[in-house]
């Protein structure tokens, strides 16, 4: 028999209240969404700006599925045997964030760079465009690192009676490191630092976000304290990496008939969602270019910065929207499991009456993921019919909602499904937190579920992460066969002396309608749950 794991040390946060310290514990996602959201909003340009195709482009961003689907199993397997005397999750935090800094000032001075060493106008082009990619590469991958054990982090510190907290927590500066990226992108920088920071929009961004993410995980990893892992309690013979991939794809063949209905749900929806998310930005500030744009901002020499700041300002809305509804939508829908009440957050005192009085209207989780699903597909069909900025922004602005729903209801679902199969076979109930921390697919000493799910919820983000490489796939057909060439609005830059026409129907704008179909397959797939027991 194994010996029991050996620790060295308490976990502690520090701080003077109880705020304080879950800010501290969760100040490091902050940085993470807002390098995110600076990533999806402008390296889709940027790319094109370079004289990258959007047909490549599309391939470069099979970066995001890979390396969460290769990282964050890996760098969680690894960073649970640690025995670092800093702890198992911060020197994964910090080192991956510096790689990550580097890798955006690497990314915004690529041309300048790339320069100093080649001469050739054509070479320099080609290897312009390698080095962006490869470090776009190296940003998705350390990334995923530092997110993985950021989550993990928080799941480790907490007992499990401070779980739920550090979760909304959690939740909390998500959503903020959303929003303070998409305003930075919105404003003008240059007119704030001058060419203190770089000569372009881009250039500037990747040195707030580098310090940015710098900062916030410093603020976390000096602000906590980790356990010293001494032994892990494992034989050399026990299950490694491999073993467990191998379980998680036994038990993916033979799921059972609700927890399979839900993750083919997912699965439909995210191959709608993908190119909403990572190509939303540039089809708002390409819609702007080719039709609201007067001719000075046409002729300008940092396109690339108007469209980022046009796309961030779509997104800015859609962002707010998501934050106003996660926080209603668990008042005004019924749970899942209306006999444990606690599942959903109690509202306010003086909202209280008006919701019990419209208790008996509320409709059910299932029916508002159906109707996400519904709203998202009418939505994205009116994509290739925005002739405007406004309708391109009102169209991002309103899939606010349903993305709230989407990020909340497949796993309140997989929580109760859970619960039901755990119940049969000694599992105890899982909490809200546990849920929403095992969704990322690690399991602390402190979370309170067990093997079951940890095994189902990983399965659900392989349904989430699988899609994405489907969209991939769609969204190069689409833009091998509309755009073969060089992207209409911003290849002028990287070949001025090419001709770009604009006329045709915009690439990106089919590709969301595609994703609209998937997703009224995936309303139907959600209806058909109520049939599964």
């Amino acid at each position: 028999m194994a010996p029991d794991k050996a620790w060295a040390g308490e976990a502690s946060i520090k701080g003077s209240s109880e705020a304080m310290r879950m800010a501290y514990l969760t100040a490091s996602l902050v940085g993470i969404q807002f390098t995110w959201g600076i990533e999806m909003t402008y390296c889709t340009p940027y790319l094109l700006q370079l004289g990258l195709t959007k047909s490549k482009v599309s391939l470069v961003w099979i970066a995001g599925p890979l390396s969460g689907l290769l990282m964050q199993p890996l760098v969680g397997i690894i960073a649970d045997r640690s025995k670092s005397k800093w702890g198992r999750r911060r020197p994964f935090m910090v080192v991956g964030a510096v790689i990550v800094a580097f890798a955006l000032l690497m990314l915004g001075w690529t041309s300048e760079i790339v320069a100093y060493f080649v001469a050739d106008s054509e070479l320099k082009k080609n290897v312009t465009i390698t080095s962006a990619v490869l470090c776009i590469y190296v940003i998705d991958f350390a990334i995923n690192a530092v997110q993985a054990s950021c989550r993990s982090l928080i799941v480790d510190t907490l007992p499990t009676a401070k779980q739920q907290l550090g979760s909304a927590w959690a939740s909390r500066m998500v959503a903020i490191g959303h929003l303070i990226g998409y305003g930075a992108g919105a404003v003008d920088l240059g007119a704030i630092f001058g060419t203190a920071l770089g000569d372009t929009q881009f250039k500037q961004l990747t040195v707030v976000s580098a310090l940015a993410l710098l900062v916030f995980v410093g603020i976390t990893s000096c602000a906590v304290e980790e356990r010293v892992l001494l032994s892990d309690g494992k034989d050399s013979g026990e299950t490694g990496a491999i073993q467990i991939f191998t379980q998680i794809l036994k038990t993916t063949t033979n799921l059972p008939k609700s927890i399979s209905a839900i993750c083919w749900a997912q699965f439909w929806a995210w191959i709608g969602w993908f190119p909403f998310l990572f190509y939303s930005t540039t089809w708002v500030g390409e819609i702007y270019l080719r039709y609201d744009a007067p001719a000075e901002a046409k002729a300008s020499k940092d396109t690339l910065g108007q469209i980022g700041r046009i796309g961030s300002l779509s997104l800015i809305v859609f962002s707010t929207i998501t934050l106003v509804a996660s926080v209603v939508l668990p008042w005004v829908v019924k749970s899942p499991e209306d006999e444990k009440p606690d599942f959903t957050p109690r509202p306010p005192a003086g909202l209280a009456p008006a919701i019990k009085q419209a208790e008996k209207y509320k409709p059910t989780l299932l029916t508002a993921w159906m109707v996400s699903h519904i709203m998202f597909t009418c939505t994205m069909i009116l994509a290739p019919m925005a002739h405007s900025f406004r309708a391109a922004t009102t169209i991002v602005a309103f899939c606010g909602l349903p993305w709230a729903v989407a990020s909340w209801a497949p796993f309140a679902f997989m929580g109760v499904e859970i619960n039901r199969l755990g119940a049969s076979a000694g599992y105890r109930r899982l909490s809200n937190s546990a849920i929403e921390m095992h969704a990322t697919g690690h399991e602390g000493s402190h979370g309170s579920s067990g093997e079951l799910s940890g095994v189902y919820l990983g399965i659900l983000n392989l349904f989430t992460t699988l899609p994405q490489f489907v969209g991939t796939f769609i969204s190069w057909v689409v833009f091998s066969i509309l755009e073969p060439g060089k992207s209409p609005e911003l290849a002028k830059e990287a070949h001025p002396s090419e001709h770009h026409s604009t006329d045709g129907p915009n690439a990106i704008a089919v590709c969301l309608f595609i994703g609209a179909l998937s997703a009224a397959g995936a309303a139907y797939a959600t209806s058909r749950l109520r049939y599964v027991g």
